[in-house]
């Protein structure tokens, strides 16, 4: 049936809309919000919540936009998606894909005006890849940018009175529009089957990325976004009240103090440097043979040393342990791709790709120190697997 005849088609069901919208994928979305706002050194926070509606709402518009520009092609392709099949009116997905934009520069405008323009870039490189640029070189560049954007979106939104945060959001956004890249071309010949250069080099991508995720020091403890900020104030009050007249805690905070900034929004000092600053600093400021500002600087050092070697250590495990379950989400669809590039294990091969966000979202997010974060959408995995066996996510 062509996508005149499906003009005449009814609204069509719940089924049929689920179908359209690719419901499945859907649970792939919410993190890149969660992995933005814990780049930018932010929990989940009400411009968190404003970024994942904006998010969903964009998604699905773009679902439903996707399958009405291509229509035509799907009628010989595939034939029974709702829009060619005639469940669903073409002018209903199309008043779909307008009215949920709409929504979501409703909600990402809640936000502020820099989610807002993050948005509608968002929105732009959306009907931009499936109205023109879908079938064109630039489709997989441009499928990347919309997903990174996304991940940008979590990141303007939930850090809001801090800019200068949001650029921590650029590296976990590049990695995610790769991963993106390599899917999308493999999906550019799911129809009717290709050659294994796109699986293979998806895999390798994957690998790439795991590895690159694992290479980066994680932020010690009081930095990340669920640790308080405070923490090492709190260190150093509760060890020096024996020094004379405040002056070992007073030199020893002020060495801190200028010790983080040089680090970056992101990453505490390496424990070495805090240690060696703030001792440097007690022995300046104690007076000449006094023992007991020694002993307060002493047990103020290995209070400041001791739990960011703790954390780095967990954060390396949790870290490596995350990054080994996106690369077996992705690596076995994508291996059987390779020996055998047929349109069933390429389809197969996009829906693990598209899956795997999620654990990928998860390593970023732990990266970032936002640990329960990265517990939270792993619970999404098995719920994604699970749907994507009644509604396709291709």
């Amino acid at each position: 049936m062509t996508g005149d005849a499906g003009e005449r088609g009814p609204f069509g069901t719940w089924g049929d809309w689920a179908e359209l919208l690719r419901v499945s994928a859907l649970f792939t979305v919410p993190g890149d919000a969660l992995a933005g706002a814990a780049a930018a050194g932010r929990g989940p926070n009400r411009g968190t919540a404003l970024a994942v509606c904006a998010s969903l709402c964009l998604y699905e518009a773009g679902m439903a936009l996707n399958d009405w520009a291509d229509r035509d092609v799907d009628a010989v392709e595939r034939p029974g998606r709702p829009l060619p099949s005639g469940r669903i009116a073409p002018a209903a997905a199309l008043t779909a894909a307008t009215g949920l934009t709409a929504a979501g520069l409703l909600c990402a405008a809640a936000a502020g005006r820099p989610a807002f323009a993050t948005a509608t870039a968002l929105a732009g490189t959306v009907w931009a890849y499936d109205l023109g640029l879908k079938n064109t070189p630039a489709g997989p560049p441009t499928m990347a940018a919309a997903r990174a954007l996304d991940l940008l979106l979590g990141a303007t939104a939930s850090a809001r009175p801090a800019p200068g945060a949001r650029r921590s959001a650029l590296g976990p956004a590049a990695l995610l529009g790769v991963h993106t890249l390599a899917v999308t071309t493999v999906s550019r010949r799911e129809a009717v089957g290709g050659s294994p250069a796109a699986p293979l080099g998806a895999l390798a991508t994957a690998a790439a990325i795991a590895w690159t995720t694992t290479r980066g020091p994680a932020p010690a403890s009081g930095r990340g976004p669920e640790a308080g900020h405070g923490a090492p104030v709190a260190v150093l009050k509760g060890t020096t009240g024996d020094a004379p007249a405040g002056g070992v805690a007073t030199a020893s905070f002020v060495a801190l103090a200028r010790a983080l900034p040089r680090t970056g929004p992101r990453r505490a000092a390496p424990a070495g440097r805090l240690v060696a600053a703030t001792a440097g600093a007690a022995g300046r400021a104690a007076p000449r043979g006094g023992t007991r500002a020694g002993a307060g600087a002493s047990r103020l050092t290995g209070a400041v040393a001791l739990p960011g070697a703790s954390v780095s250590r967990f954060a390396a495990v949790a870290g490596a342990a995350l990054a080994g379950g996106y690369v077996a989400t992705v690596a076995r669809p994508l291996a059987h791709a390779v020996l055998n590039p047929s349109p069933y294990l390429l389809q197969r091969a996009v829906g693990s790709g598209i899956r795997a966000m999620i654990p990928l979202q998860a390593v970023l997010a732990s990266r970032a120190g936002a640990h329960r974060t990265a517990v939270g959408l792993l619970a999404l995995v098995p719920v994604a697997r699970r749907l994507s066996r009644k509604v396709s996510a291709t």
